[in-house]
């Protein structure tokens, strides 16, 4: 079980609002209409998330001084914490005053190294210093270590369970990440890849600086709104504990969906930045935790989280299937929509999205059956009854069906496929008109011929 985060700050409102509502995909939309499928928002919420942080609260960066003058101390620069804090992970804290009291002081969990390196000096100054390390090839994360640790002692590899405690700064030392107890596993993609490569170099009790360039970090895009787009982060770090990731059916049931929850949330952060291919891997791994096995079920309270169980797994396929969609991987897409019609065949929106990938792949009949019952279910979806006036227009071969009307979506049954109304307008119409043409034509020729006759 992993242990909740003891110094997790507050999350910013929009991730907040993203765990209660982007758990589910809008289908009024559809690829081919230009969007897409997007997570839901709640009104009001701008695409780009524009909340600005207030006001930052400044302290004195405690610790020792090191072998410095007035002057020096003065030209350090002060800790400030943002009051829009995204951690790493996405966990609830467990209440509010442990939030308040979290929230209260931006003073480092390192006082005792309060270096210059982590007060003073550029960034780009520290990723020339010759005492730095570099932990991989292309010199774009660099480690410095502050506190080393006994060589006998263990270090952690891929794919076991780390906790370490960790901060980190901007170049204008503003703090964008605290937590004393961060647990995750090494190469999940939980955290940033810059302290998943930092603690494969690490010795259990190690203290370390790492400096991340920014492709090791947020990137191009950065976190809104407290890590602006290509920022470089200053970490310090301590390597507490190291250990085997724990299997998930040996964990109760709350625990795999607390876990699995932190998962999809990872993935719907990843979709927001258009990151389809590390959101997808995110929500496979949320559909891992998401399980239960027999001896779960019993009472009527394991009965209860077997149901909130498949509920969530429905969300992360959901999810999953769009982002499938977006990297163009339809077949996969269609298997996930499929498996959550099996868990809920009543679920619109893996229906629309099962017939629409099967129309693409002409299989009318079955693409047919699909839309048919998600129209049935929901009569006044446009998309709906968009795509199913697409698929008639290319069962028919590709006519074109512009000024044809579909039959009312309440009027059809469950094995009547639904069909379109000819307009009333024919081809006679166009035919008596050049007959009536051509009549007064031959009558005004006739009248002139009359006329010059009788003069002459």
């Amino acid at each position: 079980m992993e242990p909740q985060s003891c110094c997790e700050e507050h999350k910013d409102p929009m991730l907040r609002e993203v765990r209660d509502t982007t758990c589910e995909l809008t289908v009024m939309v559809g690829p081919e209409e230009g969007k897409g499928e997007e997570l839901k928002k709640d009104e009001g919420e701008s695409a780009g998330g524009d909340i600005t942080p207030e006001n930052t609260e400044t302290r004195n960066s405690s610790g020792p001084e090191r072998e410095g003058s007035e002057t020096r101390c003065q030209g350090r620069r002060e800790l400030k914490k943002t009051n829009s804090w995204k951690m790493v992970r996405f966990q609830e804290p467990a209440s509010e005053v442990d939030v308040l009291e979290r929230d209260s002081s931006a003073e480092s969990l390192f006082p005792e190294y309060a270096l210059e390196e982590w007060t003073v000096i550029s960034f780009e100054k520290l990723f020339l210093k010759e005492d730095w390390q570099f932990i991989t090839d292309d010199r774009l994360l660099r480690k410095k270590v502050l506190g080393p640790a006994p060589s006998s002692a263990p270090r952690p590899i891929w794919g076991q369970q780390v906790t370490v405690k960790m901060q980190a700064v901007l170049e204008d030392r503003t703090v964008v990440e605290k937590d004393c107890k961060l647990v995750f596993i090494v190469g999940e993609g939980d955290v940033s890849q810059a302290l998943e490569e930092c603690v494969l170099s690490m010795h259990k009790g190690e203290i370390a600086l790492l400096l991340a360039d920014s492709q090791y970090a947020y990137g191009p895009v950065g976190r809104e709104p407290d890590i602006p787009a290509r920022s470089p982060l200053l970490y310090q770090l301590q390597l507490l504990d190291v250990g085997d990731k724990p299997d998930p059916l040996n964990l109760p049931v709350s625990d795999r969906i607390r876990i699995g929850n932190q998962k999809r949330e990872r993935g719907n952060f990843h979709f927001q930045r258009e990151e389809f291919s590390m959101a997808a891997r995110a929500y496979c791994m949320a559909l891992d935790v998401l399980t239960t096995c027999g001896r779960d079920a019993g009472d009527g309270g394991a009965r209860e989280e077997e149901r909130e169980v498949r509920d969530y797994r429905v969300k992360c396929l959901n999810n999953l299937a769009t982002a499938q969609l977006k990297l163009e991987q339809y077949n996969e897409a269609l298997h996930a929509s499929r498996d959550v019609l099996a868990l809920d065949p009543n679920n619109v929106k893996a229906l629309y999205r099962a017939g629409k990938i099967l129309s693409d792949l002409s299989k009318y009949k079955e693409a047919m059956e699909l839309l048919k019952k998600a129209l049935k279910l929901e009569p006044t979806t446009k998309a709906i009854h968009a795509e199913l006036s697409k698929l008639v227009t290319r069962q028919s071969g590709g006519k074109s069906t512009r000024e044809w009307k579909a039959k009312p979506a309440e009027v059809l049954g469950e094995n009547i496929a639904p069909f379109l109304l000819p307009s009333k307008q024919t081809t006679w119409s166009i035919s008596w008109k050049l007959i009536l043409g051509a009549l007064v034509v031959a009558l005004g020729s006739l009248v002139t011929s009359v006329v010059l006759t009788a003069r002459t």
